[in-house]
């Protein structure tokens, strides 16, 4: 089997996901294309060897639809002889088009391929593609639908993790995302995201709350009861009976934040590498998906990674980088317990509750940060895996080159 090298990794800031976040005003397709620029400049290579550009986009409609990743290649200069292709997997989306990638590398069908994701949740809000789990009764009613936050809250139930629980873990990534940035731990990858003009329009990531106290925290609302109250709270409980009440633990200070963002990965074999003058920083040992009961859907990123794990002859003591996405606090907290981690070797430099979860972007960005970790700690491994929406989850094992 021919090994897949990461050659390079670059991400945009992450702007706030609303009307007044700064990245608003730059369409999906921008985002894409800047970061495809930023790849191809940096590394100096002819684009017309790149074999494909996978993106993904976890609402891949409007102006993120129409595989949004052929021309954007078109626009960043890639010419017409490069074809994409774009992917959904909820919120493992880019992480899904970064193994696919590897994969074409490994099996020997690609010799140079791009693994990316873009997700501008400002101008295209989540859900916008709509889809049957959700919106049609009779498959909503067989499967059982309830929103993501709901089964957040449930996993607090299940698992034994209080609100307090969610809240110091919050207030823990807060402060690594600060000091990470403060100490430029990004910097290397980081593309500042400029407008028409060339003028600079954000250059970090602008959703960090680093003044969070659990005192502050303690005062805000739980996001999900309203909607429990609705009925919500009785579809998960008749799933899982021996719950006696559903506790709401999330809110907006201990789930991920809303943002716009893309995110990208120069991946290929290490002859094209060679031909190009690259030196590999990385190279894809395997990864793994899963599929996990679809109500409370949020607790598989612990099987992926035990997956991915066994499939590569490890165990968790092989692993010395750890990324888990903060979709929710509860997220993080189960996945840590389940492989029995010490927290403090997890999400060492922050995460998506301090600095956003840019949906089909945020897979690349947990990798590439463990990537980076791994050479600045002179470490030889790291894992990255998500939750994903519907009952899934994706997990990733890279080795340092």
């Amino acid at each position: 089997m021919t090994e897949a090298y990461i050659y390079d990794y670059v991400k945009t800031p992450r702007g706030r996901g609303k009307k007044n976040g700064s990245l608003h005003e730059v369409t999906p397709i921008d985002l894409l294309t800047q970061i495809l620029k930023a790849l191809k400049d940096r590394s100096d290579f002819n684009p017309e060897l790149v074999d494909d550009i996978i993106t993904g986009t976890v609402s891949p409609v409007a102006e993120q639809g129409s595989v949004m990743p052929r021309f954007a290649g078109i626009m960043a200069g890639y010419g017409h002889h490069v074809p994409g292709v774009q992917i959904d997997r909820f919120c493992s989306s880019g992480l899904v088009a970064t193994n696919y990638a590897a994969a074409r590398i490994m099996a020997g069908q690609s010799d140079l391929i791009i693994g990316s994701g873009a997700e501008a949740m400002s101008r295209v809000p989540m859900g916008s593609d709509g889809g049957a789990w959700a919106v049609d009764p009779q498959t909503s009613y067989q499967i059982g639908f309830a929103p993501q936050g709901i089964g957040a809250d449930l996993m607090g139930n299940l698992y034994g993790f209080s609100r307090e629980d969610c809240d110091a873990f919050a207030v823990q990534s807060q402060q690594r995302a600060k000091a990470a940035w403060d100490k430029g731990h990004f910097d290397k990858s980081l593309v500042a995201i400029k407008d028409k003009l060339g003028m600079t329009v954000l250059d970090h990531d602008e959703h960090m709350r680093p003044e969070a106290t659990m005192e502050a925290l303690a005062g805000l609302k739980p996001s999900f009861a309203d909607l429990g109250e609705l009925g919500f709270d009785s579809i998960a409980l008749k799933r899982y009976p021996h719950v006696e009440k559903i506790t709401h633990i999330h809110h907006a200070g201990n789930a991920s934040g809303i943002v716009d963002g893309a995110a990208g990965f120069l991946i290929g074999t290490k002859e094209m590498g060679e031909t190009l003058g690259l030196k590999p920083r990385a190279k894809f040992i395997g990864f793994a998906d899963i599929g996990s009961e679809p109500v409370v859907m949020l607790d598989g990123p612990g099987r992926s990674a035990k997956k991915a794990l066994k499939r590569a002859g490890m165990t968790t003591k092989d692993i010395d980088v750890w990324e888990i996405n903060e979709a929710f606090a509860a997220v993080a907290l189960r996945f840590i317990q389940e492989l029995d981690l010490d927290q403090s070797y997890v999400n060492v430099n922050g995460g998506s509750i301090a600095m956003g979860h840019p949906l089909g972007a945020t897979g690349v960005i947990i990798l590439g940060t463990a990537l980076e970790e791994m050479e600045r700690s002179d470490k030889s491994t790291a894992l990255a895996s998500l939750c994903v929406g519907g009952g899934m989850a994706t997990a990733t094992i890279i080795e340092r080159v």
